[in-house]
C-alpha cells in the first residue's frame, strides 16, 4: 500500500470518528465521542484526504512530464535486412532519457528489446508502457533511461526475443519497480530466447545519478 493511499484511508477513518461524535444526545449520555474531540479529528481527516489526493496527482503529473530527447540518427538507404539501431548512433553523447529507435525487416515477428550495459557490467532491460519496443511499419522505438555518471560509457544492446524471453524481461522490470530496486541482471541471467542483433556504445553527456 502506498503512503498516499494510507493517508487517505486514515483521513476517512477520522471523518468517520467525527460523524460518530455527532450521534446520540449529550443530555442522555449516549454520545459515543465528545464533539470537542470529534470535530477537530474530522477537520484533520478532510485535510489528510486532500493532501493524499494532491500528492498523488503531483506524482502522476511528474511522471507524465519526463523529459525525453532524441540522439543523432542514421539514415537508412535500401531495403532493411535485419534489426538495427538508427538512433542514437555509435559514440553518441546522450541525455538521461532518450528515445531509442531502429528498423526491422519486413515479416519480422519477434519482440525487440533494448538492454543497457553500463560500467557495472550488468544488464538492464528497457521498456515503456508497452514493455517491448513499439513496432510499426518497419520501425521500432522504446524510451531508454540512463542512471550513471557524466561521460560514463554504456553499451546499448538490441535483442530480438521469443515469448518466454519477453515475459522474463517484463516480469523482471515489474519486480524491480515494485521493490524500488534495480540490481541489474548478470550475463548468466539473460534468457536463452534473447538473441543479440545489434550493439553500439554511447556516453552520458550529464550526470544522471538519482534521476527517476
Amino acid at each position: 500500500m502506498s503512503a498516499n493511499l494510507l493517508i487517505i484511508l486514515v483521513g476517512i477513518v477520522l471523518i468517520g470518528v467525527s460523524v460518530l461524535s455527532s450521534l446520540g444526545k449529550k443530555d442522555s449520555g449516549t454520545q459515543l465521542i465528545n464533539p470537542k474531540v470529534g470535530i477537530p479529528l474530522g477537520v484533520l481527516g478532510v485535510l489528510m484526504i486532500i493532501y493524499g489526493s494532491y500528492t498523488s496527482d503531483v506524482a502522476y503529473v511528474s511522471s507524465q512530464m519526463e523529459q525525453i530527447t532524441r540522439g543523432k540518427k542514421v539514415e537508412i538507404e535500401g531495403p532493411v535486412t535485419s534489426v538495427k539501431v538508427i538512433s542514437p548512433v555509435e559514440a553518441d553523447s546522450v541525455d538521461c532519457r532518450i528515445l531509442s529507435m531502429g528498423v526491422y525487416p519486413e515479416g519480422h515477428e519477434k519482440d525487440i528489446w533494448v538492454v543497457l550495459k553500463p560500467s557495472d557490467e550488468k544488464y538492464y532491460p528497457q521498456s515503456d508502457h508497452t514493455n517491448t519496443s513499439y513496432k510499426r511499419d518497419g520501425e521500432w522505438q522504446v524510451v531508454t533511461r540512463f542512471g550513471g555518471d557524466l561521460e560514463e560509457k554504456y553499451e546499448l544492446i538490441v535483442y530480438e526475443t521469443d515469448a518466454s524471453a519477453s515475459q522474463f524481461f517484463s516480469t523482471t522490470i515489474l519486480d524491480w519497480k515494485n521493490k524500488e530496486s534495480y540490481p541489474g541482471l548478470e550475463e548468466t541471467d539473460m534468457p536463452a530466447g534473447a538473441t543479440e542483433v545489434d550493439r553500439i556504445n554511447v556516453y552520458l553527456r550529464k550526470n544522471c545519478r538519482g534521476v527517476h
